[in-house]
């Protein structure tokens, strides 16, 4: 039992001793004391006044009377108003560090033999990766950690969207604009060169819509007849009808793409278990549509479509397999789940989409419990927000997107150049110093992507965030270094050792115990929300506790041997909480800086 823990109960205690009420452990809500009152834990009581009969202050005078006399944890009280502030004993934050600095699973739970499938990244095939998916990547990997250290058993997928009418546009500009080049010719990445064709596509396919729109004809009537857009449209039905020189040429530039991709998940640091295509999959869902025909999930319309009828649900009518008998996503996305199923035998599955995709998951989940599939209750969207940058939102087909590959190097040197002109890498060999400006660029990046709640839309700012001040990805990774830095010098001196003679410890101490004792709640809280913010702004906070410790306690000037000791260990705790932490966000944390 922790001390937050012990103290609710004696409140509950209280409660019943008092005012012969009975109050459930989880309406019991104690706070941290402010910085300005002296204390650990604060009760408020401004709304038991009807169940004391009495004012605030006086019924928070009475409980911490009873408190005080109860429960040998807390050494006094404070009333200010209906705030009950808690003081609590130093022996009893040294006992609940101890347990703390023995336990090396701290922050891990054990199995609990749950399967979870996180299905993150799901790029297109006609374009290198993105901003937008860079948070979308550290999201599905830093979520797979944290329910990893929650004791689920993880499988990472990737669903690869590389069929359609989007990669065709790539493969028609090509064919007419490419002169057989390859990437090794340009000189640049695979994934990067299908996208200059998508984009020169989509410029060409606007000059052919004015060209029309110029000799009378609408805009919808325009894009519909452009010449560009029927070769895409007749390319498709030929790589459907398995056409050799189409698929040749599809298998050769998803080739390239793939070669791409594998060099930015790399220096992403994010990795998968297995990978799904579009291409293998796209059929699979129509054996499922006529499963739901027979069971009547699905109805038929006159011209031989087929359609859920989700109003009873709260929503409407959606299309299943047009009249033509070709798929569309939902389609698909019926056969993936069940294949997904088949392969893992989840009891969880978590699809990492972004939230203009909400009504289309919303669609899927109501219609897999209606045709009762065993899975559909463990199914969850993690529906995150847009990434934004200062100068506005990204387009593709326009060629407006900062590519992923640029602007992790335009991180890596910004980091480069900040440490430089900070002075931070004397003694460093040229290679460990390259290795440290990726460590920070990349650490900056993520960071400040996962710090964020998920479902909020975001702006990000390159410049802020490789500060090495303030809720940084820098400032996390300078204070593990930091403390890295004193761990080496007390193992040159020999100041670690032995404190548990240790008379009491200061306040600043305590709260920086009272911070690392919130990391095993922080990581359920975590994964219960599937919101790697939470772990990346209590990492801030312990860093920030720490700093504050750092700057108000002697650590190497300390005579008693036995603090001596204690803030080591301490030390030692917050370093591995930091790293841990960070880990779990696909960051590591320098030793040196």
């Amino acid at each position: 039992m922790n001390i937050q823990e012990s103290l609710q109960i004696s409140i509950q205690e209280a409660l019943q001793a008092l005012y012969s009420v009975s109050l459930p452990l989880e309406e019991i809500a104690l706070q941290s004391t402010k910085k300005e009152f002296e204390g650990s834990f604060t009760f408020v009581t401004f709304s038991l006044a009807k169940i004391s009969k009495k004012n605030p202050e006086l019924t928070a005078q009475e409980i911490g009377e009873y408190l005080v006399k109860n429960n040998e944890l807390i050494e006094g009280f404070n009333v200010v108003k209906g705030f009950l502030n808690l003081v609590i004993k130093g022996q009893a934050w040294l006992a609940l560090f101890n347990e703390i600095y023995a336990n090396d699973q701290f922050g891990t739970y054990k199995s609990n033999g749950q399967k979870v499938i996180v299905e993150y990244s799901s790029p297109n095939t006609n374009k290198p990766l993105h901003l937008g998916h860079l948070r979308n990547n550290f999201l599905g990997y830093a979520v797979a950690q944290i329910l990893k250290a929650n004791g689920y058993h993880v499988d990472m997928v990737n669903l690869v969207n590389d069929r359609g009418i989007h990669i065709c546009k790539s493969m028609v500009a090509y064919l007419k604009m490419g002169n057989g080049e390859t990437p090794e010719q340009a000189g640049i990445k695979g994934d990067h060169l299908a996208g200059k064709y998508y984009v020169l596509f989509d410029k060409a396919y606007k000059e052919e819509i004015a060209q029309l729109m110029a000799s009378g004809k609408t805009e919808e009537e325009a894009k519909k007849q452009a010449p560009l857009i029927l070769e895409a449209q007749e390319m498709l039905l030929k790589w459907e009808a398995n056409d050799p020189a189409t698929v040749d040429l599809w298998k050769k530039m998803n080739g390239w793409v793939y070669e791409g991709f594998d060099a930015t998940y790399k220096s992403m640091g994010v990795s998968f278990d297995k990978f799904y295509y579009e291409s293998d999959t796209y059929l699979l869902g129509k054996d499922i549509v006529e499963e739901g025909l027979s069971k009547g999930v699905f109805f038929k319309k006159e011209n031989n479509s087929v359609w859920a009828d989700l109003s009873a649900e709260g929503l409407d009518e959606k299309l299943v397999l047009r009249g033509d008998g070709t798929s569309v996503y939902i389609t698909q996305d019926l056969g993936t789940a069940d294949l997904k199923y088949s392969d893992f035998g989840f009891d969880k599955s978590v699809y990492v989409v972004g939230n203009e995709q909400d009504y289309h998951f919303d669609v899927l989940f109501k219609i897999l419990k209606k045709l009762g599939r065993p899975y559909a209750d463990g199914l969850y969207h993690l529906s995150y927000g847009m990434v934004d940058l200062p100068s506005g939102k990204m387009k593709s087909r326009e060629g407006t997107v900062v590519d992923a590959d640029d602007l992790i190097q335009e991180m890596i040197d910004t980091a480069a150049k900040q440490t430089e002109e900070l002075g931070k890498i004397e003694g460093f060999t040229p290679e460990q110093a390259a290795e440290l400006y990726r460590t920070l660029g990349l650490g900056a990046l993520k960071y400040f992507l996962l710090k964020v709640d998920p479902k909020k839309r975001m702006l990000f700012n390159p410049q802020e965030s490789i500060e090495f001040q303030g809720n940084t990805g820098p400032f996390i990774q300078y204070t593990h270094a930091r403390i890295s830095a004193i761990l080496r010098k007390a193992q040159q001196i020999g100041a670690a050792g032995d404190f548990s003679q240790l008379g009491n410890i200061n306040p600043v101490e305590q709260e920086v115990i009272a911070m690392l004792s919130l990391y095993p709640a922080k990581i359920k809280e975590a994964a219960e929300a599937y919101a790697p913010s939470i772990i990346a702004n209590y990492v801030y906070d312990l860093a920030k506790e720490y700093n504050r410790f750092y700057a108000e306690v002697a650590i190497f000037n300390e005579q008693d041997s036995q603090a001596l000791a204690f803030r080591i260990a301490l030390s030692q705790k917050v370093a591995q909480t930091i790293q841990k932490g960070m880990r779990l966000l696909g960051i590591n944390s320098p030793e040196r800086m």
